[in-house]
């Protein structure tokens, strides 16, 4: 039945969007290397606008241990800076007059349990969305009528299959992210 099929989909689109989520959740989460997605939230008031720190200046990772940003507009320069100390995100950018240097230093024992802790958070707010939708789906089945038992059964069994696959994805997800964060 189109109907069924629908509910269906829409929770396995839902439970897709979270797992995305999830994956741009974990980018922003340092694993020891220097790398362009760490910077790629910050919003640089440009021009009186919050503008992505990549639509102002060209950020790039020189070597493991270090992210370049040049913007293009060298007026930006300090607010580019200022950006960067009210992220939060751990950096003390120095700044020679032409681009600023982001040195991303070694991760302590703390810190990657820190990061650790973070990554689990996120990987259960994530089963949280993936049980939303699947209550969701279970809801919407509930208002259809003139279906038989039998087959509502067998779409809140399929429905529950999805979520089992997503929340083991999630912890799939947070076992490789872990491993990332802990390896020294």
């Amino acid at each position: 039945m189109e109907e069924l099929d629908l509910i269906v989909e829409t929770v396995k689109q839902d439970m897709d969007a979270a797992i995305k989520h999830l994956d741009h959740a974990f980018q922003r989460i340092r694993a020891g290397r220097a790398s362009t997605s760490m910077v790629q939230d910050v919003m640089v008031e440009y021009y009186g606008a919050p503008t992505p720190i990549n639509q102002v200046a060209n950020v790039s990772v020189p070597d493991a241990m270090t992210i370049s940003i040049q913007p293009w507009d060298k007026t930006a320069i300090n607010a580019i800076e200022k950006a960067i100390i009210n992220s939060n995100l751990g950096f003390a950018p120095s700044n020679n007059g032409e681009n600023i240097i982001l040195n991303v230093p070694p991760l302590t024992e703390e810190r990657r349990k820190e990061l650790a802790k973070q990554a689990k958070s996120e990987t259960e707010q994530t089963k949280i969305v993936v049980r939303n939708a699947r209550q969701e789906g279970l809801k919407e089945l509930k208002k259809l009528e003139g279906v038989s038992e039998d087959v509502i059964k067998g779409v809140e069994e399929d429905i529950q299959a999805l979520t089992d696959k997503y929340v083991k994805l999630c912890d799939d997800h947070l076992k490789i992210k872990d491993a990332e964060i802990m390896k020294v």
